[in-house]
């Protein structure tokens, strides 16, 4: 699909480097769309770029997305290349397991800066240029811990809560405009994180795991449908569905009994 433009719009993909993110590259590839790669792993993520066929296909660019003002400057350089983003998917994110007042200060941190601040500035960087030509769309890569409050992974679960809270609100005030968006609010998907954020030590790490490309099929599929909110797999649609039947403290007490971390790591 062109518009007039000297090269076709692209699919913007952050976090592109492993998990969901890598599955939405190759994914949105498999499906014709050229790509603008983003994750702060460079070797990984050039890696990724040139197996799917190199800058005029994928182009590659290495950026953290946490330092204030850095969702600009990467919407600054993707202009200043000349490429037009007419789908962004919203992906990067980190996570932490553990009691929160035990953790080190920069670690919550971290997760603040790149999954609310990160997050809520690649919105605000590439949505104008979509709502100037009334037609885009934003893929925000939300969790379902965002539906309810997670102990031992409470920064993670409220970080997420905000992200699925502002993509239902953006969606009523986007309304008409040509612009769609979409909350994807996968469940145990099986990539890297649960390692990296200390997930592996608990026992929801027990529960059956969906497969990245899975879930991105799922999430491309019903962009064009208008649904908002896309969780993939029946089991989990129902978990959803069923806890806003249930008391709240039962619905925490679950949580911290699926993320309380293995005594002998504490």
């Amino acid at each position: 699909m062109t518009n007039g433009s000297a090269t076709p719009p692209r699919a913007l993909v952050t976090g592109a480097s492993s998990g969901i993110g890598e599955a939405f590259a190759r994914e949105l590839h498999r499906r014709g769309r050229r790509l603008v790669l983003v994750a702060r792993r460079e070797e990984r993520l050039r890696r990724l770029a040139d197996e799917l066929g190199g800058p005029e296909v994928a182009v590659a660019v290495p950026r953290d997305l946490s330092p204030p003002g850095a969702a600009f400057e990467l919407a600054r350089d993707v202009a200043e290349r000349g490429l037009q983003v007419d789908l962004l998917v919203n992906n990067a994110g980190i996570g932490h397991t553990g009691r929160f007042f035990e953790a080190a200060p920069e670690a919550l941190d971290a997760i603040v800066d790149l999954n609310v601040r990160g997050a809520l500035d690649v919105c605000r960087a590439f949505l104008p240029a979509m709502l100037e030509r009334g037609s885009g769309a934003l893929i925000n890569v939300v969790s379902m811990s965002g539906f309810q409050p997670v102990p031992f992974l409470a920064t993670y679960a409220a970080s997420k809560a905000f992200l699925l809270s502002l993509t239902e609100a953006l969606d009523t005030e986007l309304a008409g405009s040509g612009v769609r968006i979409q909350a994807l609010c996968p469940g145990l998907v099986q990539t890297e994180f649960q390692a990296r954020a200390g997930t592996d030590r608990v026992a929801f790490n027990r529960s059956p795991m969906q497969a990245a490309a899975w879930v991105v099929q799922v999430s491309l599929d019903a962009l064009g449908t208008g649904r908002l909110v896309v969780i993939p797999g029946r089991r989990d649609r129902f978990v959803v569905f069923a806890q806003r039947f249930l008391p709240r403290r039962l619905v925490r007490s679950v949580g911290a009994a699926l993320f309380r971390p293995r005594s002998d790591d504490l």
